[in-house]
């Protein structure tokens, strides 16, 4: 069985010129439009160019974090994907954070809330979702982080992650307490571990090497890259590797429309059959 995997981070479902200064106060409070030659930055609602974009990837799996908990399902319906969707930070009050990100997404920013969103494209290879499960990494400050695992029926296991931001020490800590819960939940089989670990190897190449040794989990993107899809029992095709920044974008107008500040990973994987279910 070969599997394609990304892992991406929605950027609370919002574009990302490469021009900053596209990335306007005059947008932001106004919701005017802002242009150059090449690319163009908008300040509404862009549910339907990251479903179209998805959509349009071949995938099997896909992690994605920072994802506005309203998008799970015209996602998951526009890739033709089971979901498992998970709440992270600032969820308090839903439906008025909802209501104002609707009206204004780049002023509410991640006022929004956020989730961890896996979606497994079914019909397909790995036969859909058998299993959901989640981990509350931390409560409290700097965010509250959490983990989705999903089991699908063909025995695959994948854990999504989104690590804490700017605080390697504690990035680390949620990303081992994850890393403990996923293998041992998934006991000998396969895993994909990943999403926006908020980790360089390059910077903190202990935290790798304890994945490394203690749970089995190799093949980070890159030593600067923060967003991964390590892997455990799979073997290799395509090593992980970020997206040309072109790739993310959509044709607006005559310009670019660019989605998100970071680009999706992409790896290959192949795996035994059947799966190996459990211990």
């Amino acid at each position: 069985m070969k599997l394609t995997v990304i892992a991406w981070n929605l950027f609370h479902g919002r574009d990302f010129p490469p021009d900053p200064e596209l990335r306007s106060w005059r947008s932001r409070l106004l919701r005017l439009d802002e242009r150059n030659e090449t690319h163009v930055q908008v300040n509404r609602d862009l549910t339907t160019e990251f479903a179209t974009l998805l959509a349009a990837t071949a995938w099997d799996v896909a992690l994605l974090q920072e994802t506005p908990p309203r998008f799970a399902e015209p996602l998951a319906a526009a890739c033709r994907a089971e979901s498992h969707r998970v709440l992270t930070s600032r969820n308090s009050l839903g439906p008025l954070r909802e209501l104002l990100a609707r009206q204004n997404p780049d002023l509410m920013a991640s006022g929004e809330g956020g989730s961890n969103l896996t979606l497994i494209r079914v019909p397909g290879r790995l036969g859909g979702i058998a299993e959901r499960r989640e981990l509350e990494i931390h409560e409290g400050l700097p965010e509250r982080r959490s983990m989705a695992f999903t089991r699908t029926a063909s025995g695959l296991c994948i854990a999504n992650l989104h690590a804490t931001n700017d605080e390697p020490e504690l990035a680390a800590a949620d990303v081992l307490k994850a890393a403990a819960a996923a293998t041992g939940w998934a006991e000998r089989a396969p895993l994909i571990f990943g999403g926006d670990l908020n980790l360089r190897p390059a910077e903190n190449p202990e935290a790798f090497e304890r994945l490394a040794e203690e749970f089995g989990l190799l093949g980070p993107t890159a030593p600067n890259a923060i967003d991964h899809l390590l892997s455990r029992g799979l073997d290799v095709l395509e090593p992980p590797t970020a997206w040309e920044p072109e790739r993310r974008e959509l044709p607006l107008d005559g310009r670019a429309l660019r989605l998100s500040d970071h680009s999706p990973v992409e790896a290959r994987f192949a795996a035994a059959e059947p799966l190996l279910l459990r211990s």
